[in-house]
């Protein structure tokens, strides 16, 4: 695998797409072709297609997943981890409103965690952009639910085949 020095957020806002070098999104529309997924950038200002939360936020349409320049990275991830943990007849149907169970959202949480791993990302700098967005967790941060409180999120990713014994994730969508 190759390595990549982990990103930072100096800047004390969220790590944003425009934020990131040319080659780091290059890794990132790698990584999501590989799940079958296409990141399509929207114009600057303009809305943005599937959106669920509107604003900055990814959205999601079938196999599509945009952004602006202005979306947080988290948001692009954690949108394509929904695309990859749903059923195949929900994707099948896929405009905005992915859906689902608050276990599969917490394992969609998990694996945006990883995924970031892979890019690069500092797993702090995840911690404090889901944090600052608003992901509301039992132990009251991203990182110590993640650390103390998210076995079942792993289980049901494991069980699902997504991730492996190792908790890495297989490139595999959710069958």
């Amino acid at each position: 695998m190759l390595a990549i020095p982990p990103l930072t957020n100096a800047g004390g806002d969220v790590l944003r797409w425009q934020h990131w070098p040319a080659e780091k999104q290059q890794l990132a529309t790698a990584l999501l072709a590989k799940y079958g997924l296409q990141l399509i950038l929207s114009e600057a200002d303009e809305p943005i297609p599937g959106s669920f939360w509107g604003d900055d936020e990814a959205g999601l349409v079938a196999s599509c997943l945009y952004v602006r320049p202005d979306t947080p990275v988290h948001s692009l991830l954690h949108e394509s981890c929904h695309y990859i943990c749903m059923t195949p007849a929900r994707r099948g149907a896929l405009h905005t409103n992915a859906g689902g169970t608050v276990l599969e959202e917490c394992a969609v949480c998990y694996l945006q965690l990883l995924l970031a791993d892979s890019l690069g990302i500092a797993r702090q700098l995840l911690f404090h952009d889901m944090d600052s967005w608003g992901y509301s967790f039992r132990l009251g941060s991203a990182e110590q639910w993640f650390l103390r409180d998210a076995d079942d999120a792993l289980a049901w990713l494991q069980q699902h085949q997504l991730v492996d014994g190792n908790s890495l994730p297989t490139g595999q969508l959710r069958q």
